[in-house]
């Protein structure tokens, strides 16, 4: 289910008209989308020592939403950097999975699907 919100979200972004895609400025909704990233970064990281076996799926959803984006500059090492701290944070924190570790993939699995709705509610064509 959470799968398919963040689905959801990478196909609305599709949508986002080319001339915001294409500018390098800042977008209204970068805030939430380096947020995204960085959860997806955090997933992509307690969801392999929790033994999710997803393999490259958090990585290949933040690909997506880079390829959807379509970012460049500063904006583009902005997303990739906030993908990066998510999972250096968790890394620095968790070694084994731990049932702390199972709240807060919870926790940012619903996080990440509320970002993903708000998003595609207010800027989807």
């Amino acid at each position: 289910m959470l799968s398919r919100i963040f689905a959801i979200f990478l196909i609305a972004a599709l949508t986002v008209p080319v001339s915001v895609r294409a500018q390098d400025a800042a977008a209204p909704f970068d805030g939430d989308l380096l947020r995204l990233a960085e959860i997806l970064g955090t997933l992509h990281y307690l969801r392999g020592i929790c033994g999710a076996n997803e393999g490259q799926k958090w990585r290949a959803e933040m690909q997506a939403l880079v390829d959807a984006e379509t970012p460049s500059g500063a904006r583009r090492s902005r997303m990739i950097a906030s993908f990066n701290r998510g999972y250096n944070g968790f890394q620095q924190t968790y070694r084994t999975c731990t049932p702390a570790a199972t709240v807060a993939i919870r926790r940012y699995l619903e996080e990440g699907s509320k970002i993903s709705r708000d998003l595609t509610a207010r800027y989807a064509n």
